[in-house]
C-alpha cells in the first residue's frame, strides 16, 4: 500500500496528504520513513504535524534529528507537536533543543517544551532557565523567585494574547524589583483587560519615580472602578500632600470604594479647605464613607465640622453615630456648649417630625444633650 499512499501524497488536498502520512508504517519499510521525512517540508502545517507524529515511533538518530529540526518550524502548532513527541521519545539529547523552545513566542509551544523537559527529568542550569521553565509551565509566581533573572520571561508574558497570562505576569512582577520591568508595566496600564491594568498598577507600587506617579494618576480617570481603586490605593500609601487636588476630584466618584480611599488619604492632611470638602460626604449614600469622613474630621480637629458632626449623631448606622461622637470629642471636649453645635438645632428640631421613629429618638437625645427640651428653646443660665 506504500505506492497508493505515495500517490495520495501528491493530492492537492492537505487532508488527503495528512491521512496518507498517518497510514505509513516506517517500522516496516524504509520508503515510508523517507516519505515521512519529506512530509516535514510540506507547505501545509497540518501535513507537517502528521509527519511529526509518524516519525515519533522511530527511535533512531535520524528521526531524532528530524524531530528536533521540527522544533524550528515557522508554525507554532508544528513546534508544539514536535516538542510533545520528543517528550515521549525520551532521549536526553533533545534537552538543549527543547530548552531553547522555552523562550518561544507562542505559549502552546513553550508549554509543550516545558512539559516534555519535565517528563524527561531535565533540570535547569541557570536562574534564567528556571524562570523560563516555570513561566512556560504557568507558574509565574514561582518564576519570580528567580529574582531579576525572571524579568525577561515575565515581560514576554505581558505580550501574550490571553489576558489571564498577562495578568499573572504582572502580578508576579510585583515581587521583582528591577527597572527593566517598568516600561513594559507602564504599557500594561493601557491593557484592554481591566484586571491586567489593576495588576500592573500594583506591580508599579514600589517605583516612586515621578513618571510612574504621573501614569498612575491617569488611571484615576480609568473607566473601570477597580482600576481607579487600585491607583488610589497605591498612591495613597505614598502620602504626598501634593496629590490632594487629584484625590479631591475622586470625592464624587461613582464607586463608594474609590470615594472611601480618597477620604482616607485626604483625612491625613490638616487643611481647613479639605475638611470643608469632606463635610458633605457625611451624607454620602454609603455608610463606610460616612464613617471614614467622621473619623477623618475628628483627626483633622477642624472646629468648622462640629455642626455637621452633630447632625450626624442622627445617622441610621450606629457605627457612624459613634464615629461622629468620637470626632466631636476630639475637636472640642465641651462641644455641646459650642455655638457651632447650637447652629444644628433647627435641623434637629425638624428631625423630631421625621416619620422614622429612630430619627425622632436620636434627634431628641441630641437636643437633650444641648439642653434643649423637646419642642423648646435653649435653656438659659
Amino acid at each position: 500500500m506504500v505506492w497508493w499512499n505515495t500517490l495520495r501524497l501528491k493530492s492537492n488536498s492537505p487532508e488527503v496528504r495528512s491521512k496518507a502520512l498517518e497510514r505509513l508504517d516506517p517500522a516496516r519499510d524504509a520508503r515510508s520513513f523517507e516519505l515521512l521525512l519529506a512530509g516535514l517540508g510540506d507547505e501545509d502545517a497540518q501535513v507537517r504535524c502528521a509527519a511529526v507524529k509518524g516519525l515519533e515511533p522511530v527511535k533512531d538518530d535520524q528521526s531524532l534529528i528530524a524531530l528536533t529540526t521540527a522544533l524550528q518550524d515557522p508554525t507554532s502548532q508544528v513546534r508544539e507537536v514536535a516538542a510533545a513527541a520528543l517528550g515521549r521519545v525520551g532521549d536526553a539529547r533533545a534537552f538543549p533543543h527543547l530548552a531553547s523552545l522555552l523562550n518561544d513566542s507562542h505559549p502552546g509551544a513553550r508549554r509543550a517544551a516545558a512539559a516534555a523537559l519535565r517528563s524527561l527529568g531535565w533540570k535547569p542550569a541557570t536562574n534564567e532557565e528556571v524562570a523560563s521553565f516555570e513561566v512556560a509551565l504557568g507558574h509565574t509566581r514561582a518564576a519570580a523567585l528567580a529574582g531579576q533573572a525572571s524579568v525577561r520571561a515575565l515581560v514576554t508574558e505581558l505580550q501574550q494574547d490571553t489576558s489571564f497570562q498577562r495578568r499573572a505576569a504582572a502580578e508576579a512582577l510585583e515581587d521583582v524589583d528591577d527597572p527593566q520591568a517598568t516600561l513594559p508595566l507602564l504599557a500594561a496600564l493601557n491593557d484592554q483587560d481591566p484586571t491586567v491594568r489593576v495588576s500592573a498598577v500594583h506591580a508599579l507600587s514600589k517605583d516612586a519615580s515621578g513618571e510612574v506617579a504621573g501614569r498612575l494618576l491617569e488611571r484615576f480617570r480609568d473607566p473601570e472602578p477597580c482600576v481607579r481603586l487600585a491607583a488610589t490605593e497605591v498612591l495613597s500609601k505614598r502620602f504626598d500632600p501634593a496629590l490632594a487636588p487629584e484625590f479631591l476630584r475622586l470625592l464624587t466618584d461613582p464607586s463608594f470604594e474609590v470615594r472611601l480611599s480618597a477620604v482616607q488619604f485626604l483625612g491625613r492632611i490638616r487643611d481647613p479647605d479639605i475638611a470643608h470638602a469632606l463635610m458633605p460626604l457625611l451624607a454620602d449614600r454609603d455608610s463606610d464613607v460616612r464613617h471614614a469622613v467622621a473619623q477623618a474630621l475628628g483627626t483633622m480637629g477642624e472646629p468648622a465640622a462640629i455642626e455637621a458632626l452633630v447632625l450626624t449623631l442622627t445617622d441610621e448606622e450606629c457605627a457612624v453615630r459613634h464615629a461622629a461622637e468620637m470626632a466631636l470629642g476630639r475637636i472640642d471636649s465641651n462641644w455641646p456648649a459650642s455655638q457651632a453645635a447650637r447652629r444644628a438645632i433647627p435641623q434637629l428640631e425638624a428631625s423630631q417630625m421625621d416619620q422614622r421613629g429612630w430619627v425622632r429618638s436620636a434627634a431628641s437625645q441630641v437636643l437633650a444633650r444641648l439642653q434643649i427640651p423637646r419642642g423648646g428653646h435653649p435653656a438659659t443660665g
